[in-house]
């Protein structure tokens, strides 16, 4: 295993993954971690969601009711939170200083983003995050890989296609620093390696955005 070390420039950066569901972001930050243990901080967020099948408590989120979620928001504990399939999810600051002297990972929505870009600066210091944005190589694959998880259903099907829709819609806009096209899984993760650690060339590994129709999603 890679005890390279991660290049400071970068390390106070918090890099930011966003992407539809199901263009592969936990298969490809697990390898990441994987291949460079204690290297990372991936950010833990708040959910009001239930937990999966094999979910623990403050390892994949920090599972919390929505009234007690609420009340952090009103408190001002959150840097960017969002409301997606019904549910709520948010990333607080003391997620993020709690991972200090690893570089953080976020997997946020485009909700998150936007509040993201919008408090970043404006933090002591500024925050100054990489964002990163993680796309399927066609429309169709996305439906595909979707629709063969087998943990959704047809409403909460649609309403991540919707979701995908803003995304698409957003990113097409060129407001992302990187993009990356997982159509290979390998040489996805070798250009994610290469951004999250900061490697030479990093900021210009990435790929060209695909010409989607996002008509295709609704």
């Amino acid at each position: 295993m890679s005890q390279t070390p991660i290049n400071p420039e970068v390390l106070n950066r918090p890099l930011v993954c966003c992407g539809p569901s199901g263009t592969g972001k936990s298969t490809l930050l697990n390898k990441l971690f994987a291949d460079h243990p204690g290297q990372f901080g991936f950010s833990v967020s708040h959910t009001t969601r239930n937990p999966r099948a094999g979910e623990e408590n403050g390892r994949e989120y920090h599972f919390v009711k929505r009234e007690e979620f609420m009340k952090r928001v009103e408190n001002g504990e959150f840097l960017e939170w969002a409301e997606f399939g019904g549910n709520c999810y948010g990333t607080t600051f003391a997620a993020l200083s709690a991972l200090y002297p690893k570089r953080c990972i976020l997997d946020i929505e485009l909700q998150g983003v936007l509040q993201l870009r919008s408090k970043a600066s404006k933090q002591s210091p500024p925050l100054e995050p990489v964002y990163l944005f993680l796309s399927p190589p066609t429309i169709s694959e996305l439906k595909k890989r979707l629709s063969g998880r087998g943990t959704e259903n047809d409403s909460s099907i649609k309403k991540r296609l919707n979701a995908a829709k803003k995304e698409i819609e957003y990113a097409q806009k060129g407001k992302h620093d990187i993009y990356i096209v997982n159509s290979d899984l390998k040489i996805a993760g070798e250009k994610l390696e290469k951004v999250a650690m900061g490697f030479q060339g990093w900021l210009e590994c990435g790929d060209k955005l695909p010409e989607f129709d996002v008509n295709e999603l609704e």
